[in-house]
């Protein structure tokens, strides 16, 4: 479970709640369209300059905390990487869109990295044990 942190500042509360919304609607296409949207929509931002880790950490941040109670599912790890890797364009930067697997207890998780490799989000996974293999890697 993720807890949300304090108020984020409104520079970064708009395009977090921007972002969180698009990715909210991408998780209610149909499900075999729904990987497609993600790695398309990461792609979109590869143009941009890099964003340093610093402020990727504040987006994602901003992000968790700007999830919508009234949501009426869970917001899953594959949300939040892409809601912060939008915010992140939102605001003229980019950062990498992750997504990994490991083996015993086999799982799936997505997270967000900077450019200089910092991961963020990885930590919600509970991968010290076990560590998380990327297996995709947005441009």
């Amino acid at each position: 479970m993720v807890h949300a942190p304090a108020a984020p500042p409104w520079r970064r509360r708009i395009p977090a709640t921007l972002a969180v919304l698009a990715a909210l609607s991408v998780k209610i296409l149909p499900s075999r369209w729904r990987g497609r949207a993600r790695i398309h929509l990461a792609r979109c931002c590869s143009w941009l300059p890099a964003a340093s880790p610093q402020h990727v950490r504040g987006l994602y941040d901003a992000v968790v905390a700007c999830q919508p109670a009234w949501w009426p599912g869970q917001i899953d790890c594959k949300e939040r990487a892409l809601a912060t890797v939008l915010a992140t364009a939102l605001t003229g930067r980019r950062c990498h869109l992750v997504m990994g697997a490991r083996c015993l207890p086999d799982a799936f998780h997505a997270w967000v990295a900077a450019a200089d490799g910092t991961q963020i989000g990885v930590e919600e996974g509970g991968g010290s044990d076990h560590p998380w293999e990327p297996v995709y890697i947005s441009p």
